[in-house]
């Protein structure tokens, strides 16, 4: 955000500077922190803003999704730079948070003293990748010294959710048969202070819900870019192999990612479930992961299926409150585990699959996609009783008698040679509309998770929200429904997975 160089403003016009936000650096991510505003200026003046209440990110580029090619020997020593940037990160969020008033005083205060340094932190740290490329032969990315800088950009859901609800017709803030009662925010946190609502501060808003009944049937859930039905249509392998790993009733949980973020505790910032093998966590070798337990009926199957817990932010807290993943990292509420756990692997609409290496690990879905674009994302929310309505960017407020459901479709085509990528993408990717794998990729069996809760559904009034539930997520990405995410790593033995494979490639339903 740049000063505003006149000479005279009155003070409610440098609040509003204060709150201005600039558009993402090409190729970056955003990363969302709190701005206060009051009215604006008029619109003719570039850091103006009319809104009574905006919320503001920090727009960082996503470093890790530029390093396509970093040798296996520095991975280690990268990914925990990358870490440290996401740290860096949060700890300039809750700088911005904690700093309103500061902010509100003066127009330059976020870019000398929250930007400014956190670009020399970015700097330093970028170096130190760009060091453990090249001490093992790698090469360095053009450009990289340039994605240390980081800019902002203001919650346009936010800001259409910081008024009155207009006969609950506003998007995202749909009232449900007369039952919004009160609609205040628990935690003190008003819509139209300029504050992002949600317990914990930092969301998610009412914006953020929409009412299933307001939403059109379209098909149901789908991959990336409407792709990642792998077996729709006809012919190809039709069969089916579903495995039962339960709904992860031992409360595995912790806050690590040993694909995105391995040896660095709470590398994810916010709490995983997982079902299926019970020693995933950010230390775990192959090795372990391969000798170790599994919640899996069939004990061929220690694979580790994990996603992003949700919580009720209904006033009560869980055993992590102010601990790495939980409250210190924005995650507040109760968890509540799934109703309904369904892990089904599906064929290809074009042919027979082949079997998944051992230790192959695919992420579907991007848990930065609100501050990183929509390029990664892949979600799928919808209702019991409403499966053929699903919505991507909304969380959904299912009518009485009806649960939340959440739906992920993996990636289904391998590039035949890597278990992973340095950037945790390229090794795999989704079907082309066709059915096809493009690139000279190999068709894989398809993981389909379908997770189904029940929570009370969110009461809205005058743009507030009470009962919301949410995701966790990065604390600057406010929570938002887009950024949901699911991770899978192989672990069945190699009976069981050929098994699998002759099923679904006989068209038979296996499990």
């Amino acid at each position: 955000m740049g000063r505003n160089t006149r000479k005279r403003r009155s003070p409610l016009a440098v609040r509003a500077i204060a709150a201005s936000a600039a558009l993402a650096v090409a190729g970056g991510g955003l990363v969302w922190a709190n701005f206060y505003a009051s009215a604006g200026e008029s619109k003719s003046k570039p850091n103006a803003t009319l809104a009574a209440a905006q919320v503001a990110t920090i727009a960082c580029p996503d470093v890790g999704q530029k390093l396509t090619n970093v040798p296996r020997q520095a991975r280690a020593g990268v990914a925990k730079e990358l870490a440290l940037l996401d740290r860096q990160i949060t700890e300039a969020y809750k700088r911005l948070a904690e700093t309103r008033q500061a902010q509100s005083r003066d127009a330059g205060f976020v870019n000398n003293a929250i930007l400014g340094p956190l670009k020399a932190k970015r700097s330093a740290t970028i170096d130190r990748i760009g060091i453990n490329i090249r001490r093992v032969g790698g090469q360095v990315p053009q450009g990289m010294a340039q994605l240390a800088t980081c800019q902002s950009k203001t919650d346009q859901a936010q800001t259409n959710a910081g008024g009155a609800q207009q006969g609950g017709q506003q998007q995202g803030g749909q009232q449900q048969g007369g039952q919004q009662q009160g609609g205040q925010q628990q935690g003190g946190q008003q819509g139209n202070n300029g504050q992002a609502q949600g317990q914990g501060g930092n969301g998610p808003v009412a914006g953020d819900f929409i009412n299933i009944n307001q939403v059109q049937p379209n098909g149901g859930p789908k991959g990336v870019n409407g792709n990642g039905l792998a077996a729709n249509g006809n012919g190809g392998s039709r069969g089916t192999f579903t495995t039962n790993c339960g709904n992860n009733k031992n409360e595995i949980r912790n806050s690590d990612n040993v694909i995105v973020a391995p040896g660095v505790s709470n590398g994810a910032q916010h709490q995983h479930d997982y079902v299926g093998n019970q020693s995933n966590n950010a230390f775990a070798s192959d090795q372990q992961l391969a000798n170790a337990q599994t919640s899996c009926q069939n004990q061929g199957d220690k694979s580790s299926y994990f996603w992003p817990v949700i919580r009720i932010q209904d006033g009560t807290q869980d055993i992590d409150q102010g601990k790495p993943g939980g409250g210190q990292d924005k995650n507040v509420g109760k968890i509540v585990e799934p109703n309904q756990v369904q892990l089904k692997f599906v064929g290809n609409k074009r042919g027979p699959v082949v079997a998944m290496p051992q230790a192959l690990r695919i992420i579907t879905g991007d848990a930065k996609a609100f501050v990183n674009g929509l390029g990664n994302a892949n979600t799928n929310w919808s209702c019991t009783g409403f499966e053929n309505r699903v919505v991507t960017d909304k969380y959904p407020i299912c009518p009485q008698g009806s649960s939340v459901v959440r739906t992920s479709f993996f990636q289904s085509c391998w590039d035949g040679k890597n278990i992973d990528s340095a950037n945790h993408r390229t090794h795999v990717s989704f079907v082309k509309g066709d059915g096809s794998c493009a690139n000279g990729f190999k068709a894989i069996p398809q993981l389909q998770v379908r997770l189904v809760y029940s929570v009370p559904a969110p009461q809205i009034q005058n743009g507030q929200v009470k009962n919301a539930y949410a995701v966790d997520s990065f604390p600057e990405n406010l929570h938002k429904p887009i950024t949901d995410h699911n991770d899978f790593i192989n672990f069945f033995n190699q009976n069981t997975m050929n098994k699998m494979v002759n099923c679904i490639n006989n068209g038979q339903n296996c499990q």
